[in-house]
């Protein structure tokens, strides 16, 4: 009698689970809380988390380029001096590509932007060949830039030849510290302004010189990126 009442009562605990896990079963069947229905997870043996994918972010590109922004009140610039005599410079002002092979607007010699120093906006652009040309038109140009213009300029080939004692002086009071030393084939970028009462910081020279040049007769291109403080009135 006890054998058969213990069978009972174990057919019972059989039959409970069973109505159970049928019940749990077409529970998640009919809410389609999860199709790929998983017994253990009902007991808390799994648990899945769905968590949101990381949204890719793209990579913050400032103006022209740059490694970081300019402050309020800056243009932002970037350029590159000439290579060799095969790829010509590029001036960037405010995310505008102003000179540069592309736009087929550089030649060899003396590459010049000229800026509006309050506006940022184009004025004119020119390059003087210092190699086969004449150096009075670049004269001229100097000696016709308005007062409170930004000034950049870059070197293609030959920068120095035909560079006179005058036009020097005209580029050092534009602030260059380095332009009276400048010779045949060095690469030279430099960005002043007219009427700037100190030298500028924005300047760079490098010699052509048989023991260190990156190209066969040339130096290495020289790149140069920075804030140009907006003139104010």
């Amino acid at each position: 009698m006890s054998f058969l009442s213990d069978s009972s009562g174990i057919l019972k605990l059989l039959a409970v689970l069973a109505v159970f896990f049928m019940a749990v079963f077409l529970a998640f069947e009919l809410l389609d809380i999860n199709k790929d229905f998983d017994l253990g997870s009902v007991f808390g043996d799994k648990v899945l988390l769905c968590l949101p994918s990381p949204i890719a972010t793209e990579p913050i590109r400032y103006k022209c380029g740059l490694s970081k922004a300019c402050p309020i009140g800056h243009f932002a610039f970037k350029m590159a001096s000439g290579a060799a005599s095969v790829v010509g410079p590029k001036i960037c002002l405010e995310d505008n590509v102003l000179m540069s092979g592309v736009k087929n607007n550089v030649g060899r010699g003396i590459n010049i932007v000229l800026v509006n120093g309050e506006t940022g906006a184009l004025i004119k652009t020119g390059f003087f060949d210092m190699w086969a040309g004449d150096v009075a038109p670049f004269i001229k140009f100097l000696k016709e830039i308005p007062e409170g213009t930004v000034v950049m300029m870059a070197t293609f080939d030959d920068p120095a030849t035909k560079l006179n004692e005058e036009a020097r002086k005209l580029i050092s009071e534009l602030g260059s510290s380095v332009v009276n030393s400048l010779k045949f084939r060095d690469n030279w970028i430099f960005v002043g302004g007219k009427g700037i009462k100190t030298k500028t910081p924005f300047e760079q020279h490098i010699k052509n010189s048989a023991d260190t040049n990156k190209y066969e007769g040339w130096p290495e291109v020289l790149e140069m990126e920075g804030c140009i403080p907006q003139r104010l009135e």
